[in-house]
C-alpha cells in the first residue's frame, strides 16, 4: 500500500517507522525540506498544503491508497474529492475537515452530540473577542481555530489582556482562518488524553488514560496510566466513542478531557496520534500509538490494547535559534536504567521548540510521580546547542 503523509513532524516520523516495519510505502509531505518524517520515508514532497492545486498535483502524481493528515494547515475540503476517487482519507474526509477546525469539532460535540464542554464563543475581530470575553467571563482561554502544539493560545485575566490575546492568537494561527475561540476557564483537577482506536468492523478500543502537564499551551510531561476514577473513565470513554463514531472512519484519535468536581468536560480532539501519547514509546503498551493508528488504518484486527508498564515522558526543548542544532549530554541519559530518549531530527531550532523526548518506564506498581520526576531529570541532561 502507498500512504501519502501530509505533515512530517516527529509524530509523522514515528508513524513512518511503524509503517515501514510492516512493508508499507510512505511519501512524506511538508512545507520545508528535511522534516523529521522525510528523513525515514521512501520519498518526499515540499509544498504549501494550503494550496489546493499543489495538493491535487501530488495526489495525482503518487496515486496513494491512503492519505494520512498529521497537521492542521491543509486544504482539507479537497479530501472529499479524493475520497470519491477511491482514496481512503484517514480517519475520514469528514473527520479531517471537522477536527482541523476547532469551530466544527466544538459545535459537533456541544450542539449535535450534547457533550459537556466549557462555555464558549467565537470571534473574528478584537471587538468580537471582547464581547465573547464578556459572555464567558474571566479568566478565559483564547485559541486560534486552526493551530497546533499550543501556538497562539493564551489566558485572559484582565481587560488589558484582550488585545494582546487577539494579536497572539492571530500570529499563532495555522492556515488562512482568522478566527478564534474563547472559552470559559474550567476549574479542573486534572486533564487527560484518551487515545481512542476506531476500527472497520471491529469494536472501538481505548488505551489507558494519559495524564499531562502543559506550559504555553504545549505539553511538557505526560504519563500513563493517569489516575482516573472508574466513573470518570466510563464517562470519558462514552463521550469519546460518541464523537469518533459521528466523525467516522478508522484510526487513532487523541481525545482530550478536563476532569473536574462537576464531572468530565470534552476539550479537544485530534484525528491522529497525539503528542502526549509519545509516552507509549516507553513500551507502556503492547502497541504504541503509531502502531495502533497504522493497524486500524489498514484494517488489521487489534485484539486488545494491554497496559504492560507504567511510564512517563518529558520533552527536550531548545533554548536558542539555530540553523544547525547539535546535542550534548546524550551519554548521560543513555546510562540511566529503564530510560530511553528520541531526538526528532528537526533541521532548525528556536526557543521552546520541541526537539526530543525522554522516556522512562517501570512496573505498574511504581508511583507515577516517581516516573514523572525521572523523566524530567533525564530530559534535563540533554542540551540543544546552537
Amino acid at each position: 500500500m502507498k500512504i501519502l503523509l501530509l505533515g512530517s513532524g516527529e509524530l509523522g516520523k514515528e508513524f513512518v517507522i511503524a509503517a515501514q516495519r510492516i512493508g508499507q510505502t510512505i511519501i512524506a509531505v511538508d512545507s520545508y525540506a528535511n522534516a523529521p518524517a522525510m528523513q525515514v520515508a521512501h520519498g518526499f514532497e515540499v509544498i504549501n498544503m494550503l494550496d489546493g492545486t499543489e495538493l491535487d498535483r501530488i495526489v495525482a502524481k503518487h496515486k496513494p491508497d491512503f492519505i494520512v493528515p498529521e497537521i492542521e494547515a491543509i486544504r482539507t475540503e479537497r479530501f472529499y474529492d479524493y475520497e470519491k476517487q477511491g482514496i481512503t482519507i484517514v480517519p475520514s474526509a469528514k473527520a479531517a475537515n471537522f477536527t482541523m477546525n476547532r469551530k466544527a469539532i466544538r459545535d459537533l460535540a456541544a450542539k449535535e452530540l450534547g457533550l459537556k464542554t466549557a462555555n464558549y464563543r467565537y470571534a473574528t475581530t478584537a471587538e468580537e473577542l471582547r464581547k465573547g470575553v464578556e459572555a464567558v467571563g474571566m479568566p478565559c482561554v483564547v485559541k486560534p481555530l486552526m493551530s497546533s502544539s499550543g501556538k497562539g493560545q493564551s489566558t485572559i485575566k484582565t481587560e488589558t489582556d484582550i488585545e494582546k490575546a487577539w494579536n497572539y492568537a492571530v500570529e499563532g494561527s495555522r492556515g488562512d482562518v482568522v478566527e478564534v475561540i474563547v472559552e470559559a476557564f474550567v476549574k479542573f483537577n486534572s486533564e487527560i488524553t484518551l487515545l481512542t482506536v476506531t476500527q472497520n468492523n471491529n469494536p472501538t478500543l481505548f488505551c489507558a488514560p494519559i495524564g499531562h502537564r502543559q506550559e504555553r499551551g504545549d505539553y511538557q510531561e505526560s504519563w500513563q496510566p493517569a489516575k482516573v476514577s472508574d466513573a470518570a473513565l466510563f464517562e470519558a470513554q462514552d463521550m469519546a466513542e460518541k464523537v469518533t463514531e459521528a466523525l467516522g472512519g478508522a484510526g487513532l484519535f487523541g481525545v482530550e478531557f478536563f476532569l473536574s468536581d462537576e464531572g468530565v468536560y470534552f476539550s479537544e480532539l485530534s484525528p491522529r496520534p497525539h503528542d502526549t501519547g509519545m509516552v507509549t514509546l516507553a513500551n507502556t503498551q503492547n502497541f504504541n500509538e503509531f502502531e495502533l493508528h497504522l493497524r486500524a488504518i489498514l484494517s488489521l484486527p487489534i485484539f486488545e490494547i494491554k497496559l504492560e508498564k507504567a511510564g512517563a515522558s518529558a520533552v527536550i526543548l531548545a533554548t536558542e535559534n539555530s540553523e544547525n542544532p547539535t546535542y550534548s549530554g546524550i551519554e548521560k541519559i543513555a546510562v540511566l536504567p529503564k530510560t530511553d530518549f528520541k531526538i526528532f531530527g528537526k533541521p532548525t531550532s528556536r526557543p521552546f521548540r520541541r526537539m526530543g523526548v525522554a522516556l522512562v518506564n517501570d512496573n505498574l506498581e511504581t508511583p507515577i510521580e516517581n516516573l514523572i520526576d525521572r523523566a524530567k531529570q533525564a530530559s534535563n541532561l540533554v542540551t540543544v546547542n546552537s
